[in-house]
């Protein structure tokens, strides 16, 4: 294990892969020199060249184009976008494309695209750059959506994502960039799709979070301690696929589920956790599932704004208290 940050985990693990396997490249906007915003890719230009790491124009559609042109080719291309925001700008190649190819092709076409890139609060970029946008993408068949919260799980979550022979929607969290994590130096180290980490345990009231608010969850856990509530912390790692037996098994023990995360409540994948695992656990359930999330409104650009906008730690350990009365 090496205490790296969690942009160093990134960058590694990418280093990692194209060492191993010359059909992985990278291409997006600013990385050959200056690594992209978050210096991601700094250096790679260096050791593997242009030709596997380098600038595109600023055209989001053009570079998923040119990624799955690439990936259907029998390439490996990893495509950075500078904020996941910009996702918008090439939906109709996204959803339209990427991810049908596959099934169009009866599955005989291998898709080994990633498309990875950061999202979220904690810098006051406001409604076009601090949004979270992973929920939507678990609406359409063909997609994959990874959402590291640590060190660890990004270099696992990465390197499976780019050893995938499907698209991978692959989120990092710009304001954990800078934080330190104890990361694996095994350059085989992988984090199966679909396998939730268990980040805390507890008896009383079942808390799924992801990205940024794993970190927040664990903290209100921490608060509800003080108070005699045992919270269990479930980080679900990926969206597609889903642990939603992780989460099951976590409600049959503790009777009570609140979903916390930085998208909007409203159709976030809270609402989606919540109605499945009423289906799957209603009789366990001593109280209705409680979803925090986002405001209906577009994120300020003041960070004191932002943060009445977005759930904060105050607001879980309310939420999971409240589900302590029927």
């Amino acid at each position: 294990m090496s205490k790296k940050t969690y942009a160093m985990a990134v960058r590694d693990t990418l280093q990692s892969e194209m060492r191993r396997d010359d059909k992985v490249f990278i291409m997006g906007e600013d990385i050959e020199v200056l690594g992209g915003i978050f210096g991601c890719t700094r250096g790679l230009a260096d050791e593997f060249g242009v030709e596997r790491c380098f600038n595109t124009p600023i055209s989001e559609q053009e570079m998923i184009g040119a990624g799955l042109g690439a990936a259907c080719a029998g390439m490996r291309p990893i495509v950075e976008l500078m904020y996941m925001d910009f996702t918008f700008v090439a939906m109709d190649q996204i959803i339209n494309q990427v991810a049908k190819t596959r099934y169009i092709f009866g599955g005989k076409a291998k898709i080994p695209l990633v498309i990875r890139g950061q999202e979220g609060i904690g810098r006051g970029n406001a409604a076009t750059h601090s949004q979270s946008v992973e929920t939507i993408f678990m609406h359409f068949p063909g997609l994959k959506v990874a959402c590291p919260s640590t060190g660890e799980d990004v270099a696992g979550l990465l390197r499976t994502a780019i050893r995938d022979d499907n698209p991978v929607m692959f989120f990092e969290h710009k304001a954990l960039y800078s934080t330190k994590f104890e990361v694996p130096d095994d350059p085989d180290f992988m984090i199966p799709f679909g396998k939730a980490r268990i980040a805390k345990e507890g008896k009383d009231v079942t808390i799924v979070a992801n990205l940024l608010y794993v970190s927040r969850a664990l903290e209100a856990a921490k608060e509800l301690e003080k108070e005699g509530i045992s919270a269990e912390v479930i980080d679900p790692r990926t969206l597609v696929p889903f642990d939603y037996d992780a989460v099951v098994n976590s409600v049959k023990k503790t009777g009570r589920l609140v979903t916390v995360h930085e998208a909007h409540r409203t159709a976030g994948w809270g609402a989606e956790v919540a109605a499945e695992i009423t289906e799957r656990a209603f009789p366990y359930l001593d109280h209705a599932p409680i979803r925090l999330g986002t405001k209906q409104c577009p994120l300020p650009f003041a960070l004191n704004l932002e943060n009445e906008a977005t759930p904060q730690i105050k607001e879980i350990v309310q939420a999971a208290k409240a589900t302590m009365y029927k």
